[in-house]
């Protein structure tokens, strides 16, 4: 059984200087709460911050919106990841009860996105809206994955506010991302975000004594066994999505906050550094934004376990894979797929750009790299995933 150490929860403590000029986005001081040079931010809205007895919340929708633009007065970039649409689609079609079937969820949300969408439209003015529908191919795909980054740099250029979903009116069950906390989380991976803020019904992650904890150095196997999944008749996930969500964001370097969305300018607070919700701090060192995508956003294709000699050459002496240390090989995938690199107890170490396809993986497995040619017929690279194209999940160089 995972123990809940000491290190794992930060109390709050607050502090006078948090306005003071830094380089950093959250205060250098572990312990201490303010986030300073904000420039960009995703912000996540949960579907029941938003609707009430089944039916878009238009008090709330106003009260989140206002918030929206006290920022972007405030010069920072926001990014709005915002759930809804399946509720709204309900209380239009007058549903009580969400069903599991894929059609149904989808046709609530074509109809509840244009309502949700017009409530907000009405609301940021005068500043502008765009509606941007995610797959989660959109974001596997590096091409179309930079894409999306030109078109929401593009609309920044604009002075306007992007608003994100997933697109649930055509998403299948293999490329949706199961819930908008996950969504939001890999937004902020693709534009490197100073902050990701996810609004919920709840004040934040509670500890097992009923109270809600203020900091959290790192998401551990403790961390996430304080979480709980609660599937409410709108809502696709609960705490440990959050969690989850959070995890990717602060391996990725940025900070993350859970609170409540209900509250009163809760965002607000939250910038100017008050103990609200629980803050997510970010690792020391920011990814590459390449890294990033093969770490996060990016879709295994199989993978490859490797002996203790290889583990150690990656984790510890930062080099690249070679097919000396690879031992097993699942799956089936082609040359530039991401795939998983396993230890011998099957834990995932990280993810990888693979130069050879699985087959020739699989004939290569254990040999040394001179060894390779007289295998194949040819040598094509040295490494089997060179470390430029290499995403470790004990740490890697910052940007």
């Amino acid at each position: 059984m995972s123990t809940l150490h000491q290190s794992d929860i930060i109390p709050f403590k607050a502090d006078s200087s948090l306005n003071s000029p830094s380089a950093h986005t959250v205060k250098e001081h572990s312990s201490l709460r303010g986030f300073i040079n904000l420039k960009k931010i995703v912000i996540k809205v949960g579907t029941r911050v938003l609707t009430k007895d089944g039916c878009l919340e238009e008090s709330q929708i106003k009260n989140i919106s206002d918030q929206i633009k006290w920022l972007v007065k405030k010069g920072i970039k926001v990014i709005l990841v915002s759930s809804g649409a399946i509720g709204a689609g309900m209380g239009i079609l007058g549903f009580k009860k969400k069903r599991d079937l894929l059609p149904f969820q989808q046709g609530l949300a074509a109809v509840g996105q244009n309502e949700l969408m017009n409530k907000y439209s009405r609301f940021l003015r005068p500043n502008l809206t765009a509606q941007i529908l995610l797959t989660r191919e959109d974001l596997n795909q590096r091409q179309r994955y930079l894409n999306v980054h030109s078109s929401i740099s593009t609309l920044w250029q604009w002075n306007v506010v992007p608003i994100i979903n997933e697109n649930d009116s055509v998403s299948t069950e293999e490329i949706k991302f199961g819930d908008n906390d996950q969504l939001a989380a890999l937004v902020a991976n693709l534009i490197s975000a100073d902050l990701l803020l996810i609004l919920s019904d709840v004040d934040g992650l509670y500890s097992f004594n009923g109270k809600v904890v203020p900091t959290v150095e790192k998401v551990t196997p403790a961390i996430e066994k304080m979480a709980f999944k609660e599937k409410g008749s709108l809502t696709q996930g609960g705490m440990a999505s959050k969690i989850q969500a959070a995890k990717i964001a602060t391996e990725s370097g940025i900070p993350t906050v859970i609170a409540s969305g209900r509250e009163k300018r809760i965002i607000e607070k939250i910038i100017n550094g008050e103990e609200k919700g629980t803050l997510f701090l970010p690792c020391q060192k920011r990814l590459k934004a390449r890294k990033r995508w093969i770490g996060f956003s990016s879709l295994p294709r199989g993978s490859v376990i490797i002996d203790e000699g290889a583990k150690e050459a990656l984790i510890k002496k930062g080099k690249s894979l070679l097919s000396s240390g690879i031992i097993e090989v699942n799956g089936k995938f082609k040359i530039g797929d991401v795939v998983r690199i396993l230890d011998e107890d099957k834990k995932e170490l990280g993810r990888g750009l693979i130069n050879y396809s699985s087959e020739e993986v699989r004939k290569i497995k254990g040999l040394k790299s001179n060894q390779i040619e007289e295998k194949l017929g040819y040598k094509d690279y040295e490494e089997v995933i060179h470390r430029d194209n290499l995403y470790c999940r004990a740490g890697e160089e910052s940007e």
